[in-house]
């Protein structure tokens, strides 16, 4: 506690830590854990390793080369791999942005992130693509597999992550 005591996060008011303040960042088992500036122990993103990305692009491959071609279902031919895209793609594009220095935080993605990719890709594959550049079909049901993906998948990295409450030293 010592050691800790000349952080500067941690000095109270008067300058002098308090018994029950919790050093910036705790491993607990396989979790890294930060304190974000509420107090509240918040999870690191995984981007490429986000067991739901790796999860996506599972069965996005299981789609394209297995179901497909032996099933004749039309969601899995229309609509399903559309689901996928904000789960499979966000965090691919969040990571590069953190490499380029363009996301200043590894939290999970928030809403508004989200909803940004997800206007920016409805836009371009159900309008630019179609209209401008003659590829792919338009298909206004194509974005709203896209919102119901994007809105599953803000659920799963925002309300499954482990919630600790505050950490006490």
């Amino acid at each position: 506690m010592a050691a800790l005591a000349g952080h500067p996060s941690l000095r109270g008011l008067n300058g002098v830590m308090h018994p029950n303040d919790a050093p910036p960042a705790q491993n607990h088992g396989r979790y890294r854990l930060r304190l974000d500036d509420s107090g509240v122990a918040v999870s690191r993103f995984r981007y490429l390793r986000d067991p739901l990305c790796l999860g996506a692009c599972f069965a996005y491959a299981l789609n394209r080369w297995c179901l497909k071609p032996s099933l004749d279902w039309p969601f899995l031919h229309n609509y399903f791999n559309d689901v996928l895209t904000l789960p499979a793609a966000l965090p691919v594009v969040l990571w590069i942005q953190r490499k380029l220095q363009l996301r200043h935080s590894d939290g999970p993605p928030d809403f508004s992130e989200i909803v940004l990719h997800l206007a920016v890709w409805s836009i371009l594959c159900e309008y630019v693509g179609p209209t401008w550049l003659g590829l792919g079909t338009a298909d206004p049901w194509d974005a709203v597999a896209y919102s119901i993906g994007g809105i599953g998948a803000w659920w799963m990295w925002n309300w499954r992550l482990p919630r600790f409450g505050k950490l006490r030293a």
